[in-house]
């Protein structure tokens, strides 16, 4: 599996972006999905989740209410709406690819991993 992540880039306090990450895998639907983020000195946290299905999802408390991941798997495409933004959010992001049958956040059990994209978040 494949993975691109993409949509990142310099915002402002309050506003939003849409990161996009789109996957090779033959079979998507099978996957579930994640994103993560690592901000400069700090290690890769959580941010959200969601299963093969679409139909759950789980969020880091950090970012609940302001983020959205939802996934298209027609296009086998995972997106992650940020709203709200503050400049603590300002990392790069990470999508991934998970082979089980929950929604997981523990970044170990993840088996692909996207290359990033930076998102910025100015005050």
């Amino acid at each position: 599996v494949q993975l691109q992540a993409s949509g990142g880039g310099l915002v402002q306090a309050g506003g939003s972006l849409r990161l996009s990450c789109a996957a090779s895998a033959r079979t998507f639907a099978i996957w579930n999905m994640g994103w993560f983020r690592q901000a400069p000195g700090k290690e890769r946290d959580f941010v959200a989740a969601i299963n093969w299905d679409g139909r759950t999802t789980d969020y880091a408390d950090s970012v609940k209410g302001r983020f959205t991941v939802s996934r298209d798997n027609a296009n086998k495409m995972v997106y992650l709406q940020m709203n709200s933004l503050k400049p603590e959010d300002t990392a790069v992001y990470y999508c991934a690819a998970y082979r089980g049958r929950a929604v997981v956040s523990e970044s170990h059990l993840y088996d692909y991993w996207g290359q990033g994209t930076l998102v910025t978040v100015s005050s």
